[in-house]
């Protein structure tokens, strides 16, 4: 059979089979943009920890006031709210400094997980990012960031800790050298890494060459030796960390006296202490807020712990106000995401005593810095904040921001031995905080 074409015929055919091509090239390349990860900017993260359970309604997410009194017992936020320099966006009377510095970051009012009565459990949830389980321990948002950012020749440590030690912080199957340096003193730096005033820098340097041939002969005896390879290298990284680069660190005195009495007490001093380390080339640090002594609780608000829990957010704002002023004058916010972060929040509802019991439906988590998208906020809970009602954000979605902050691609998949791990349990980072 003969089929002739005319010129209109054939003219229709061209358009429509170009049509499709367009159409399909367009849809690949909606796919790849879909596919690409979003990377943000940022350099290092300092990791504010409120441990105990910071109350969402009487700080970051407040709603009407109630009242704890006997007899009363009205649910609601404990405080009066004030607002921000984010337009409607109010927070906590008692965030002042915070309120006008709100618009350098993003408040994400929606994080959520289901984890409520067991402390330990929920800390390791905000720090490992998934729920445990009886074949891999998984390595911590900290050693992570260790093993994606940092570098075996740094004379400072990828990942520093100012708070809790414990498993829930450490390394998991990444090993020992992703684990964290543990900070107790933030004027003298670790004891352990301090030269002895008996040993002289001559006698010092002999026993690191004769150390430098032991190590080798070890490590190649016991080539393949995970346990080995590890201790040979936290060894090597323990001599590099005593040099004099990471111990000038901890010389806050050398800081204007004014910037310090801005930072404020022990808390601050940390936060202090936390942009001297990120200024010299640390990748992570953790900063815990444990001034119990304040309140009797911290931030695990039951019972009388609520009475002085508006002390506890002053401190908060007036140091993270100050680290915050701190980052933006040495050009540093955009390079550092400054996080603060608590295990789970608070119910609307006082309990017996006055105070608050736990909740993991609905709580907030506070970015700043980073090269986000500033001035915005990230979900919507209900009228007294007990659950989500608009973009819930799990905790790994808010693992995955953090990753893509700092430039580490959230889909990739590490390596227990040679079986592969998802960096996050399938989080998504916020993309509108990167202005996707």
């Amino acid at each position: 059979m003969t089929v002739s074409l005319n010129r209109r015929s054939l003219l229709q055919i061209s358009a429509t089979g170009l049509a499709a091509a367009q159409k399909a090239a367009t849809a690949e390349s909606e796919q790849a943009t879909a596919r690409a990860p979003v990377r943000g900017s940022a350099k290092s993260c300092i990791f504010i920890w409120l441990g105990g359970g910071a109350s969402q309604i009487d700080m970051w997410d407040p709603k009407v006031q109630g009242d704890p009194k006997q007899g009363h017992k009205k649910p609601g936020s404990a405080y009066a709210s004030i607002p921000t320099a984010i337009q409607g966006v109010q927070v906590c009377q008692h965030l002042k400094a915070m309120a006008d510095r709100l618009d350098r970051g993003c408040l994400i009012r929606s994080v959520n997980h289901d984890v409520i009565d067991e402390h330990a459990a929920a800390v390791n949830r905000m720090h490992i990012g998934r729920a445990p389980t009886g074949t891999t321990v998984y390595p911590s948002i900290g050693s992570v960031v260790s093993h994606e950012l940092g570098q075996d020749d740094s004379q400072v440590p990828s990942y520093v800790v100012m708070g809790y030690p414990s498993a829930t912080r450490g390394p998991g199957f990444l090993g020992a050298r992703h684990n964290y340096i543990y900070l107790i003193d933030t004027e003298s730096g670790p004891a352990g890494l301090q030269r002895p005033a008996d040993v002289t820098l001559d006698r010092l340097v002999r026993r690191q060459k004769l150390m430098q041939k032991v190590r080798q002969d070890y490590r190649q005896k016991y080539s393949g030796f995970r346990a080995v390879e590890d201790y040979v290298d936290a060894g090597l990284k323990g001599d590099a960390l005593a040099g004099p680069l990471f111990a000038s660190v901890f010389d806050l005195a050398s800081e204007s006296p004014d910037l310090r009495t801005a930072y404020g007490t022990e808390f601050g001093q940390r936060c202090l202490l936390a942009r001297r380390l990120v200024e010299s080339g640390v990748k992570f640090v953790e900063v815990a807020f444990n001034l119990n002594f304040i309140n009797g609780t911290g931030w695990d608000t039951h019972n009388d712990g609520q009475l002085n829990q508006h002390v506890l957010i002053q401190e908060l704002d007036k140091s993270l106000a100050a680290l915050l002023d701190d980052l933006e004058t040495r050009k540093l916010l955009d390079s550092t995401l400054v996080v603060v972060a608590t295990e789970f929040g608070r119910p609307p509802e006082f309990d017996g005593g006055g105070g608050r019991g736990h909740q993991s439906a609905a709580f907030s988590v506070p970015l700043f810095g980073g090269g986000l998208k500033y001035g915005s906020v990230i979900g919507l809970t209900d009228e007294f904040g007990r659950k989500v009602v608009e973009a819930p954000v799990s905790v790994a979605d808010l693992h995955a921001t953090i990753y893509a902050a700092l430039g580490i691609d959230p889909s990739k998949e590490l390596y227990d031995g040679d079986r592969p791990v998802p960096i996050t349990d399938h989080g998504t980072p916020i993309s509108s905080l990167f202005g996707v």
